[in-house]
């Protein structure tokens, strides 16, 4: 096989590659720009103090702290849940800065597992 043949191969990969590499470029932040967020990550900041954020996921979802858990030596990571189902993931840091990492809808609780204290 002649040696020009190759690379002319080669570049036709490296095209292919290039035009893939174009395309995510352009659906994926337009998937995340289009995205429907919900209504807690749309009306306020990321992040605030805890109480700001507690009673606004209060206020205005009526969500109640339902699970907490440890991330590391210096955050918490804290799920609050509503009767209607919306649901809002939040990590507060040691200097009581909470910042909303996800919010949704359908939230629902699952019993406690055979022989896993709660």
């Amino acid at each position: 096989m002649p040696r020009g043949r190759i690379y002319g191969v080669r570049g036709r990969i490296d095209g292919v590659r290039s035009m893939i590499c174009g395309l995510l470029a352009v659906i994926l932040p337009t998937l995340v720009i289009a995205h429907p967020h919900s209504a807690a990550s749309q009306t306020m900041l990321s992040c605030a103090g805890r109480s700001d954020v507690v009673s606004f996921l209060d206020r205005n979802f009526g969500e109640k702290l339902t699970a907490v858990g440890l991330v590391n030596q210096n955050a918490v990571l804290e799920v609050y849940a509503a009767k209607t189902g919306t649901w809002t993931l939040v990590v507060t840091d040691i200097h009581g800065i909470s910042c909303i990492l996800l919010s949704g809808d359908s939230w629902d609780s699952m019993p406690a597992l055979p022989g896993i204290a709660t």
